[in-house]
């Protein structure tokens, strides 16, 4: 074996060893009279897949100081943020993205999709920036880029051929922000030409208001079934969905499912931006995660923004997000935190589609040594990590030291 961890609380409660192979998961059992090149032992704590951070933004990152939010709008993060664009450099957003993926990889993040802004104010410098970092955090972290068009398509002249730019230079897929176009449709028939001209998945930030005056996963779903990308397109926020009675979120709600669409949660932007205009009762502003898990929908729950305009707070780190998902959407039980957290791993691996994902033989050596020993504690405490593996290599170890002199004064 390249590396055995022994003693770990499995998930369902099980205490075993866990042989990992070039790269892989080769036995998981009783393991005591089996070498490796290294054995470490895990003290009966949890171990779980890696974290798969499956919304996040590192190009725009980190701006508070420059863009702080005054009105706590979505109109203000988009103006406001889009003036800062304008002083962006390939040197800055890779400074900016590299503290983020630290932040990630350190708290047990193994995977990750991030967007990057494509578009005439910008251009490519996002690409130019993150293109490197994907290879250069390979050993700790698979990274998915989709060239994003946060501005529009219409509403920008030239950030269609940007776009195509961008996936020719090595973006892993393409994203549209149709309520931030001037033609919803049409920029949701741009984006489903260049993902089937390039043989790519597709994601958008979709019906991110209060009210359901959008709606726009309707027409995202029926594209989605006409062109056959079904399991291959994930919708953003989704608070929309939110504001609909049960008799009209049932049919939305079968419709994405027949499309075998994905939904992305982002509580931390969601909580902070919705509900603004609410004086009693403020809305939470999440979609509704219990109804469409219960409907067969992946549902992740992710980061997002990183201390900007859209959301001022953050570190990149999942466990918070589910903690706020497991306020934010009632889902206190222990069946339910148990989901929270299949939010933060099995279902954004479906998501971005990872091939041999989970905890199991043969699948990638690509797991976490928590400071727990229940899947529901993660969520529950925001659990640390002891260790992160990746393809069956430590890629990180977190050393704790308490020191408590109150104690010996009594």
């Amino acid at each position: 074996m390249g590396m055995i961890l022994r003693n770990c609380r499995l998930p369902d409660g099980r205490t075993a060893d866990l042989g990992c192979r070039d790269g892989r998961i080769a036995e998981i059992g009783d393991l005591a009279t089996r070498s490796a090149q290294r054995s470490l032992d895990c003290d009966n704590r949890l171990v779980t897949p890696g974290l798969v951070e499956s919304h996040i933004h590192l190009d725009k990152a980190l701006l508070s100081a420059r863009t702080p939010s005054v009105e706590g709008t979505l109109a203000e993060a988009l103006r406001i943020t889009g003036e800062a664009k304008r002083g962006f450099t390939v040197d800055d957003i890779r400074q900016r993205a590299r503290a983020v993926l630290d932040l990630a990889v350190r708290q047990g993040t193994t995977a990750m999709r991030s967007y990057v802004e494509v578009d005439p104010i910008v251009e490519l410098k996002g690409i130019e920036a993150l293109l490197p970092l994907r290879d250069e955090y390979r050993p700790a972290l698979d990274l998915q880029l989709c060239a994003f068009a946060q501005e529009g398509i219409l509403h920008s002249p030239g950030t269609e051929a940007l776009l195509e730019e961008a996936l020719r230079r090595g973006a892993d897929l393409v994203g549209g922000c149709p309520y931030n176009d001037t033609d919803a449709h049409a920029q949701i028939d741009i984006v489903f030409r260049l993902a089937r001209d390039f043989d790519m998945d597709a994601d958008f930030h979709a019906d991110f208001f209060d009210n359901p005056d959008h709606l726009h996963v309707r027409y995202i779903a029926e594209q989605t079934a006409r062109w056959g990308w079904q399991g291959r397109v994930a919708v953003g926020h989704m608070s929309e969905l939110a504001a609909l009675d049960p008799e009209e979120l049932a049919p939305i709600i079968a419709l994405m499912q027949s499309a075998g669409l994905g939904v992305i949660m982002l509580p931390a932007t969601d909580f902070y931006l919705m509900g603004r205009k609410d004086i009693k009762n403020p809305r939470r502003g999440l979609a509704p995660a219990k109804r469409l898990l219960a409907a067969g929908i992946p549902v992740a729950a992710a980061t997002n923004n990183v201390q900007n305009a859209f959301t001022p707070v953050g570190n990149a780190n999942l466990p918070l997000m589910g903690f706020l998902v497991a306020v934010g959407a009632h889902m206190g039980t222990a069946r339910d935190l148990a989901e929270v957290f299949a939010m933060l791993t099995t279902y954004p691996a479906r998501i971005l589609r990872l091939p041999d994902y989970g905890l199991h033989v043969g699948a990638r050596a690509d797991c976490v040594v928590w400071n727990a020993e229940r899947v529901e504690d993660i969520v529950a405490g925001v659990a640390t990590p002891r260790l992160v593996v990746k393809a069956g290599r430590v890629t990180v170890e977190h050393e704790h030291c308490i020191h408590e002199p109150w104690r010996s004064r009594n």
